[in-house]
């Protein structure tokens, strides 16, 4: 689905519906005894990255989310109830964290206590009035430093009701989000028509983090993986990689403010011709990568394009259908320069994720852990990405257009640049939040139409593209 911020999602005005998890749920909670699972790698270092920048004296909001319409008139109860059944579904919206010391302790509620709490809003008759509310209900309670770190509201209309969802980044990943919408609609269709609805249970990700936390920790500072790490940091000059073009940043400066570039790059027939050209090689993600070395050596100069590339973490089908943040990343360095032509690009990509695709299981925060680095966060990102994702294969993406479904993030402070690619049956869409100053701005423009330009000229067969 297209990915985008609050504002730019078609909000249109109406009644405003919120529910959280009621307040006997919440208390309930308190008396909790530990869950002995931990927490994911990912989970504690964004959680501790909130609580350093926050003690810098910075709230920095990075909830995610999805919206999406229910056609005619709803019925809130039943809606109320597909809420409940989807959160009962996926035990980490009901498992959270407290502080033991500087130690993080898992708790876990039965789900049997789980219960949702009703609020009627009131009307808005005003979409930027809703929007500007929206937000700021979901920057506090979708923190990563409180319990619960989601809410769900409705906009309810005679004609259709339009659903809002947000999480902290702890408990979900942007595959997670776009599944959200096909499950709702499938537990609220059940409620309509009064029948059970039969799915088969769904891995928890809580238990992803105890597995894949048990074998980082198999992982010491020796481990041909920390080496590997470890020549690719010193290769960046002894830190993780930033977008390699000037973005008007001062060295020290305060985090920036973010903004948001959000559009489609080419239609369905180019984005088709794209991948089939780049299939040998490992489809648009390769060529996608392929692309963005010679556009920001272009741009930035820059002989060797250095980068994390973000890889799904469900390497078992067991996975699939589990709400969690299933993303590590492993390193990869084109040397731009010694290709003279984009097919050769191609192919030293395929030969860099080929490589090292295997190091995204060891999360990140582990390898940074042994490495004995100081990598005190001060930004919500550690480090810049790109990347891409083939949505067409998600369950109901072929009902989003006209559920007027959006994957939702949240642009605030920054900096790094962050892109999402998404491939969609109507093309290629690109989102990028990036720090808000005149450079970063004429740079990340330069940087899309040239990303444009390559596309186009790959689906076109113009095969002179230079390195």
């Amino acid at each position: 689905m297209r990915v985008t911020d609050i504002q730019r999602c078609e909000i249109r005005p109406g009644l405003l519906v919120e529910w959280m998890l009621d307040p006997v749920t919440v208390a309930a909670a308190t008396s909790l005894p530990e869950d002995r699972r931990p927490p994911a790698y990912v989970q504690e270092a964004h959680i501790r990255t909130a609580r350093s920048v926050r003690e810098d004296g910075l709230t920095v909001p990075t909830w995610i989310g999805v919206a999406f319409d229910l056609p005619g008139t709803v019925d809130l109860d039943v809606l109320q109830d597909a809420l409940r059944s989807w959160t009962l579904r996926h035990e980490t919206l009901r498992s959270g964290f407290r502080w033991d010391g500087d130690t993080m302790r898992r708790f876990t509620l039965d789900a049997q206590a789980v219960a949702l709490h009703r609020e009627v809003v009131g009307d808005f008759p005003d979409a930027t009035e809703l929007a500007q509310h929206l937000q700021a209900r979901f920057d506090v309670t979708a923190d990563a430093l409180r319990w619960p770190n989601f809410l769900y509201a409705a906009v309810v209309r005679d004609d259709c009701t339009s659903v809002y969802m947000a999480f902290d980044h702890s408990n979900i990943d942007s595959y997670s989000a776009q599944r959200v919408p096909a499950e709702i609609h499938e537990f609220y269709t059940a409620g309509i028509e009064g029948r059970a609805l039969e799915q088969q249970a769904v891995s928890s990700y809580v238990d992803f983090c105890e597995i894949e936390r048990s074998n980082a920790d198999q992982i010491d500072e020796t481990h041909e993986i920390i080496a590997r790490w470890r020549e690719f940091i010193n290769r960046c000059d002894g830190k993780l990689p930033g977008f390699p073009v000037d973005l008007g940043l001062e060295p020290g400066g305060a985090l920036p403010r973010q903004k948001l570039m959000e559009e489609m790059l080419v239609g369905a027939d180019e984005a088709a011709a794209f991948e089939s050209y780049c299939r040998p090689f490992g489809g648009s993600m390769a060529g996608i990568l392929a692309a963005t070395s010679l556009v920001v050596h272009e741009i930035g100069g820059q002989p060797v394009y250095r980068t994390v590339v973000p890889f799904h973490t469900r390497v078992k089908s067991q996975w699939m259908d589990s709400v969690g943040w299933y993303v590590g990343g492993a390193p990869i360095e084109i040397p731009t320069t010694q290709a003279a032509d984009f097919r050769t690009v191609l192919e030293m990509v395929r030969a860099a994720l080929r490589a090292n695709r295997s190091l995204a299981r060891t999360p990140i925060a582990r390898v940074l852990r042994l490495l004995g680095s100081d990598f005190r966060p001060t930004s919500p990102d550690l480090y810049s990405i790109v990347s891409f994702v083939d949505a067409r294969g998600i369950p109901g993406s072929g009902q989003w257009t006209d559920q007027k479904a959006y994957g939702l993030l949240r642009v605030s402070y920054g900096d790094q640049v962050c892109a999402w690619i998404n491939r969609l049956d109507e093309g290629l869409h690109l989102a990028s939040r990036y720090p808000d100053t005149d450079i970063a701005y004429k740079n990340m423009r330069l940087y899309v139409e040239k990303l444009r330009d390559v596309i186009v000229s790959v689906a076109r067969n113009d095969l002179t593209v230079p390195a």
